[in-house]
């Protein structure tokens, strides 16, 4: 490294620091000069055609409206063009059934928002339980992170006028009882972490000021966040207080009384509790008691024999090279579990042990009279697939009643719309919903390959084209690569529409920095192992025209956030690799990047670049520190928003002028509204969705 590399230049240094005052005269000014260029360029006959198809796939009435159940009801949230801010609303089982549910509608955010004069956009809600009868409202202008947030009173269908009530700012809110709610929130000064997220958790109790409020938990200010949770289920009532010390690491407390109970388990490992039993995901290796078990594997115990220190642990899950958790969720009984063998989904369900599982006698945590259920994990933990799963389909699980026995699956693949499937007991699935074919993928065909990595490791990609295709053609690589979240195949009705549809080829990369092989796909592209995730894109893109799927000048590659990072970085280390890029959302000064919003955060994932040993590798890839007028850029989509309170607006809005001032085209447009998913609404949603196809398919086939 060189001593230039190894410290941090001086803020002084950077011309278009004013382009970080996001709400400022100048820099908005600035904003509207490049939007109207950039539309005037691709806002043609060709761009409304796609915007309208694209807003019929997302406001037809015939997709499916997913629910959660709470009660007897079950309850959605949902957008159309009569509804474009939505509708809170609630069904019955039997109603849901029908291809005509009768929808009770609770909250009207259109008509809300007309009565308040405020743009207000569906934040969620959290509804107290077991009762379900009032519900902690939070909505948000323009979309984004921080809301507000008012007391709903289900029954009768009202904001409660004296409620609990919070200004704008990153909340956190849980109900303790009818009364009283354990809140975090901008309480005033040192109370926000660095990161922007409450450092303090306080007890709130109706008809008191929120500055009386007690205080029952703090973090330091060098945290992510604080939070908390209360599980009112009757019997296994728990108030559980979080302290996130990084992104990845995490000390979890219960609160019994005034005394904090810490669950001594691994900082970095993702801990579940649901009634008896405390579930443990393991992000490293931990040795316990006799045994190590590995990263990745998913533990399970008696929870009050854990916190005793006499517990055994089950092994539910343990992941093997080609096969990972990805998620899973509890109904009352027994868990569901989703795995992925190279990004092929698989559901199982799984029975703990029951009470007349042999079980020696072992130790109980003194501060909990024993009672006769299952005081041990030991037994077996029986998994068995899910019967009824359409093949060659991705399925999740979207939602399971902890109380019951019900659970909802959603089954589709890159050409196989979505199916619902219900579940309940032993009894088999049944498909209550399918969404329609946007598009006629009777010709389209999907295939995995797999391409060595600089360093040889094997990475899987998807592709999506016309059967039997003839020679390259325009091709979109789209990659992540970050926070352990995984790609997996999906229907897409507006890609499918404006893409696949007109001849296009989709690929998506399972890059290294995702979750598609457990945690350690990711964490070996952390801080300095960044590297790995940008080699391992540019390897697939190499594969793709060596395959002959695509020309150079025919490959084109998307990514938002972390992914407008990876967009970045192609742009300024791997121009030669591709014919235009789409860069959302991003992350792009990556030696400013911990100082703007939520971006403290994220140091645990990349580094602190005030850190003269971590700025050594950040500064090698961070985009807007490598812009150089002396190669050759492909032409670039840069796209934002003005109300992105994660990912600050100025990353894009410097970069982009950094491009412009070294010669590079690059095309800006920023929604002044639609927070870090960069649209309010399904209109503009819409509009972003034509603007990018537009702009691809101009620059991949400019003669089409």
């Amino acid at each position: 490294m060189t001593s230039q590399a190894a410290a941090p230049p001086d803020d002084t240094q950077d011309p278009y620091l004013w382009l970080e005052d996001v709400t400022g005269d100048e820099a908005l000014d600035w904003v509207r000069a490049r939007n109207e260029p950039t539309l005037a360029t691709f806002r043609d006959a060709d761009f409304e055609r796609m915007r309208a198809e694209a807003l019929e796939v997302l406001d037809t009435d015939a997709r499916i409206p997913y629910v959660v159940r709470r009660g007897e009801y079950l309850y959605n949230f949902w957008r159309d063009a009569v509804n474009p801010r939505g509708l809170w609303r609630r069904t019955t089982l039997g109603s849901y059934r029908s291809d005509s549910p009768e929808w009770d509608v609770l909250i009207d955010i259109d008509e809300l928002g007309r009565t308040d004069n405020e743009n207000w956009v569906w934040a969620g809600a959290g509804v107290i339980e077991p009762e379900f009868t009032r519900a902690l409202v939070a909505l948000s202008r323009g979309g984004s992170d921080a809301s507000i947030v008012r007391e709903f009173d289900m029954e009768n269908r009202e904001f409660v006028a004296d409620g609990f009530q919070l200004p704008e700012a990153k909340s956190q809110l849980a109900w303790a009882d009818a009364d009283t709610v354990l809140v975090g929130t901008d309480f005033g000064d040192d109370s926000l972490t660095d990161s922007g997220y409450p450092r303090v958790i306080k007890r709130w109790r109706r008809g008191t000021p929120l500055a009386d409020a007690e205080t029952v938990f703090e973090g330091a200010r060098t945290d992510v966040r604080v939070s908390a949770s209360v599980d009112r289920t009757p019997g296994f009532g728990r108030t559980l207080l979080g302290r996130a010390l990084d992104f990845w690491n995490e000390e979890v407390y219960e609160l019994r009384g005034p005394e904090l109970i810490r669950i001594d388990a691994p900082t970095d490992a993702s801990l579940s509790i649901h009634r008896q039993w405390l579930l443990i995901e393991l992000r490293t290796e931990w040795f316990y008691g006799t045994q190590n078990y590995p990263a990745g594997a998913l533990l399970a115990a008696d929870y009050d024999e854990f916190l005793s220190g006499t517990a055994e642990l089950s092994v539910v899950f343990e992941p093997d090279e080609h096969t990972a958790l990805n998620h899973y969720a509890w109904t009352r009984d027994r868990l569901l579990l989703v795995t992925l063998a190279d990004v092929a989904s698989r559901v199982e369900i799984v029975t703990p042990p029951t009470r007349d599982d042999p079980s020696p006698a072992s130790g109980r945590c003194p501060q909990r009279p024993a009672s006769p259920r299952l005081r041990s994990s030991r037994g077996t933990w029986r998994r068995e697939p899910v019967p009824g799963i359409p093949e060659a389909t991705h399925t999740v699980v979207v939602g399971a009643d902890d109380t019951g026995d019900e659970f909802f699956l959603d089954s589709s693949g890159f050409v196989t719309p979505s199916r619902l499937l219900r579940g309940a007991g032993e009894g088999p699935l049944e498909q209550i919903k399918s969404a329609p074919a946007f598009f006629d993928a009777g010709n389209i065909e999907v295939a995995q390959h797999f391409v060595a990595s600089d360093d040889g490791t094997q990475i899987p990609y998807f592709v999506v084209r016309p059967a039997g295709a003839e020679g390259p053609g325009p091709t979109m690589l789209y990659g992540y690569g970050g926070f352990e979240s995984a790609n997996t195949p999906a229907y897409s009705g507006v890609l499918g529409r404006l893409w696949l549809a007109r001849g296009g080829t989709y690929v998506l990369a399972n890059i290294r920095g995702g979750g598609e092989y457990g945690p350690g796909w990711h964490t070996q592209a952390m801080r300095e192992g960044r590297h790995k995730v940008a080699e391992d894109f540019s390897s697939v893109a190499t594969d793709l025209v060596n395959r002959g799927i695509a020309t150079v000048d025919q490959l084109g590659a998307q990514g938002g956030s972390n992914g407008g990072l990876l967009m970045g970085i192609m742009l300024t280390q791997y121009p030669e690799r591709f014919g235009a890029l789409v860069c959302s959302v991003p992350l792009l000064d990556m030696k400013r990047y911990h100082l703007l919003l939520a971006g403290a955060s994220w140091m645990a994932e990349y580094g602190d670049p005030d850190n003269p040993e971590d700025w050594a590798f950040i500064s090698e890839y961070s985009p807007y520190q490598n812009i150089t007028a002396t190669r050759h850029y492909p032409p670039v989509l840069m796209t934002t928003s003005t109300r992105d309170d994660r990912v600050h607006p100025g990353h894009a809005r410097k970069m982009t002028a950094a491009l412009q001032a070294a010669g590079h085209p690059v095309y800006y447009y920023e929604n002044i509204e639609g927070g870090h998913a960069g649209a309010a609404d399904n209109q503009q949603v819409a509009f972003k969705a034509a603007l990018t196809y537009s702009f691809l398919w101009r620059m991949l086939a400019p003669s089409d």
